[in-house]
């Protein structure tokens, strides 16, 4: 019989080696992981789509499947194209936010009377503005460019996915091994379901409601910031500080005085305290069961590995990792400890058919 002792120096090993191929594949794995996630909306919009009511009939498949097709590929390119110009609009306007930064740092070391006025050099390097912005052009860039990848992925997953039940039946010895992953993928889909669908109306209300109070108040670029607090409330926790930090900082340069920044700090964080703390709890209720310490440490941990998608990855693939372990007795501790309650459903028995 194995001892634990072997067991845990075994498992760590394997976690290990996953970690390092995860990080050393991530320029191939990401346009993959980014293809299975558009694919994955594709059906859930397409199934979505087969339920409306038309009366007493119902769209049929391949009607759902080429409207979920069109409706996702629109709805990109008017985004992309959005965001591409803001963008392209704020690095031209990037030396005069540049120049206007330098003048409050150099009023401020007036009123303040420093012997040796602070510079923004002296915090920052020189031309950070314009990097930043150049940054966030490139990363515009670099996602169009890898578009054509995901695309020819996107397009052999859509082909062939009438196949996957059929090979993932045939994975198993026997029907009943087969009918226990079956029930675990569901599972996994249900909850990951939940959590995109709610995550992504919140998300939307989130960047609607950002573009609304910067129109109002006058700041420019408002749909590039509803985008980025739409992009960013996938994030957990720090994504919804991030997107009121930007367009407050923008606003400091902008503006002459102090009142448009605190309007839209405060109207900017009053709308992600309302979504984070009060809908989207209500709307999300107990169903992920993940404890808040974990989640940080996954967004910690899938962030290093894969930057910005792993961040937004982070809690669905927490939340597979826990539904997988809590159906094994072996693994069954580690989905314990990554829950929130301790509860986490199996008996476990799931070992003795193996």
């Amino acid at each position: 019989m194995r001892s634990p002792l072997l067991s845990a120096t075994l498992t760590v090993l394997l976690v290990c080696m996953i970690g390092w191929l995860l990080v050393i594949g991530r320029s191939l794995l990401l346009p993959f992981v980014i293809a299975l996630i558009v694919w994955y909306m594709i059906n859930s919009l397409a199934h979505l789509f087969a339920k409306v009511p038309i009366g007493r009939w119902r769209l049929p498949g391949f009607i759902s499947f080429t409207l979920s097709l069109l409706s996702i590929f629109a709805v990109s390119t008017i985004v992309l194209d959005i965001v591409t110009a803001n963008l392209s609009q704020l690095a031209q306007d990037a030396p005069t936010y540049q120049r206007r930064l330098e003048e409050l740092f150099n009023q401020v070391s007036s009123h303040l009377d420093f012997n040796d006025p602070i510079e923004l050099k002296d915090l920052l390097p020189d031309s950070v503005v314009p990097r930043m912005v150049t940054a966030g052009a490139s990363l515009v860039t670099a996602l169009a460019g890898s578009a054509s990848l995901v695309f020819i992925y996107v397009l052999f997953l859509v082909l062939e996915q009438s196949t996957f039940d059929r090979k993932f039946e045939r994975l198993f010895a026997s029907p009943e091994r087969a009918q226990s992953a079956f029930a675990i993928r569901a599972e996994i889909n249900r909850s990951i379901m939940h959590y995109f669908s709610i995550k992504t109306a919140v998300s939307v209300a989130t960047g609607v409601l950002t573009s609304l109070v910067l129109i109002l108040i006058g700041l420019p670029y408002a749909a590039l910031f509803g985008f980025i607090a739409f992009l960013l409330n996938y994030i957990p926790t720090i994504g919804s500080l991030i997107g009121v930090i930007f367009p407050s900082l923008l606003a400091i340069v902008y503006y002459d005085t102090l009142g448009p920044f605190f309007a839209i700090a405060t109207g900017l964080g009053l709308i992600q305290f309302a979504i984070g703390n009060l809908v989207e709890p209500k709307l999300m209720g107990s169903n992920l069961n993940l404890s808040g310490l974990v989640i940080m440490l996954s967004l910690a941990f899938w962030g290093a590995i894969w930057g910005i998608v792993g961040m937004v990855l982070c809690v669905p693939l927490t939340v597979m990792i826990v539904i997988v372990c809590a159906r094994f007795e072996s693994s069954r501790p580690v989905a314990v400890l990554l829950s929130e309650t301790g509860d986490v459903g199996f008996s476990g028995s799931q070992d003795s058919k193996k």
